[in-house]
């Protein structure tokens, strides 16, 4: 069974490179030239880093922290070296999940004209602006997905941000959120006393449950600023973020904000390091994310 190595904080890396790969596979028509794409569960960070020259009694600690890893077996928390602190002002350290709708069997009309979703028995009650859905079970493709709420007319119409295709009577109708391939979350802050932003390029660390420490399970990234909505339990936000999400989220799943982390390991099953004759050590690896 793996084991989470505790990577040396000192000294901080000189030289990065962070990237997001995506498995996409594409077919393109020799005839008409168009593309076809479609994109696989396979996201995931990786990264290269390298170290600032150090002497023998600094690089120690290095050199055991990869020795511990094992090569892929072992994994450690990791962060993009250059965001450890996010530029939003929220001052609370973590938020949790929010489901905020679990409804099933519905029967749903899109309208491509202004993008409205229209429902029956107050599907959407409890909904706001700035929330996220995702929909599932439509009969076309563009009105399954993540959408983000721009108007919130009544608990049975709603606009959103995406462009709808037509369709009435459309049954059998699942609306969720924070599930498997959501790209907005809805968050609720962790107390109705904290405070601030969530901006695009923040991290978040999504954990393993409901404890404040738990180990991450993934790494995201929020691509464009939250939407706040204050209510009498908590602050509430909605944050789109990249990649989708890769497993659900049950309400009250923490979600770290202070000093985000990912769960990583080695790419290769080899470490080595370069010394030169008065002991500078050089060391540099690379990193993909425990999916």
């Amino acid at each position: 069974m793996a084991r989470i190595i505790t990577m040396p904080t000192t000294p901080n890396f000189i030289r990065s490179n962070f990237r997001l790969v995506r498995a996409v596979g594409s077919i393109s028509s020799p005839y008409t030239g168009k593309i076809r794409t479609q994109e696989y569960d396979g996201v995931f960070w990786e990264a290269t880093v390298t170290l600032p020259p150090m002497r023998r009694d600094v690089a120690s600690n290095w050199q055991s922290f990869l020795l511990e890893l094992e090569g892929p077996i072992n994994h450690f928390k990791f962060a993009d070296p250059d965001a450890i602190t996010n530029i939003g002002t929220y001052d609370g350290s973590t938020l949790l999940s929010d489901h905020r709708i679990n409804a099933t069997s519905q029967t749903l009309a899109f309208n491509n004209t202004n993008n409205v979703i229209t429902g029956s028995g107050d599907v959407f009650d409890g909904l706001a602006v700035g929330d996220f859905i995702v929909i599932t079970g439509a009969d076309d493709t563009a009105n399954n997905g993540t959408h983000k709420i721009t108007t919130f007319t009544d608990a049975n119409t709603i606009r959103v941000d995406t462009t709808l295709t037509t369709k009435t009577n459309d049954s059998g109708i699942s609306i969720k959120s924070n599930v498997k391939g959501a790209t907005g979350l809805n968050l609720d802050a962790s107390s109705n006393s904290a405070t601030g932003t969530i901006k695009k390029g923040d991290y978040l660390q999504i954990t393993g449950g409901t404890d404040v420490n738990g180990n991450p399970v993934q790494y995201v990234m929020a691509t464009e600023d939250a939407t706040l909505t204050v209510n009498a339990s908590a602050d509430h936000y909605g944050v789109r973020i990249q990649p989708k999400l890769r497993t659900a989220l049950a309400d009250n799943h923490v979600v770290r904000f202070a000093t985000p982390k990912g769960l990583f390991r080695l790419t290769t099953k080899d470490v080595d390091w370069d010394a030169d004759n008065i002991s500078n050590y050089g060391i540099s690896f690379s990193c993909i994310e425990v999916v």
